[in-house]
């Protein structure tokens, strides 16, 4: 089976010389297709960096990142844009919504770039999962913190991208929406999605079947399915 995301020997150093940071050093990481995948780590360890090479957003600096079975090493900047809007979804923590559209538009976005019509049915049942359905013809601005989330996680997931990267999907939600999200991720993963989610909350990521720790951007630690008590222990290892 054909992995959804790989990266190999994968390392990102930011500057040059004594004053450079290496953020992500040498990383082997595979993400199968119908998985959900917590990344943890303390502050500094490499999440965001991880997160951003995963989606194409940045280069490795050296070894290599696959995404739906093609490398992003070579790839000018118009086909490196066009396997992003064709095989990754990403729910950013500050949303990332376009102003000029609204919630509805924002969420056929990725779809009509990517010259395809939009799954209508598909995503009036994502937002009436997410408790959204009748929010799609306001504006952004218009929404809640939380109501801006759910619009970006049915953004993400709507045109069925073969990963799914969300950074700290539940932090703007309160306890019960951020259930539900939950509930759709695990749902989208069993269904055939590739998820991964960063967070620092054990309890999000104890949904996950497979937690992989951080640690000075190196990979400290790669748990299966276990509780939240467990998760807490290894991440405080880990952090010291």
């Amino acid at each position: 089976m054909q992995t959804s995301l790989s990266l190999r020997a994968a390392s990102k150093r930011f500057g040059a010389g004594p004053t450079g940071v290496t953020a992500l050093a040498g990383v082997d990481l595979d993400i199968e297709p119908g998985t959900l995948t917590a990344v943890m780590g303390p502050s500094g360890s490499g999440k965001s960096t991880l997160l951003h090479l995963a989606a194409g957003l940045d280069l490795p600096t050296s070894g290599d990142v696959v995404i739906g079975g093609r490398s992003v090493v070579g790839l000018d900047d118009d086909a490196l844009t066009a396997l992003r809007r064709e095989q990754v979804g990403v729910v950013f923590q500050s949303f990332n919504l376009v102003p000029s559209l609204t919630a509805l538009e924002n969420v056929q976005l990725p779809a009509l770039l990517a010259g395809r019509e939009p799954e209508r049915q598909r995503i009036r049942d994502l937002l009436d999962d997410l408790g959204i359905a009748g929010l799609g013809a306001r504006r952004p601005h218009e929404l809640s913190g939380g109501q801006q989330q759910r619009f970006a996680i049915a953004r993400a997931l709507a045109h069925r991208p073969a990963i799914v990267l969300a950074d700290e999907p539940t932090g703007a939600l309160d306890t019960a929406t951020s259930l539900d999200v939950q509930e759709i991720l695990v749902a989208q993963a069993a269904a055939g999605q590739a998820i991964v989610v960063v967070t620092h909350d054990p309890v999000v990521a104890a949904r996950a079947e497979r937690v992989v720790l951080l640690r000075d951007g190196r990979i400290g630690g790669d748990l299966p399915r276990t509780d939240a008590a467990e998760i807490a222990q290894r991440m405080l290892q880990v952090a010291r």
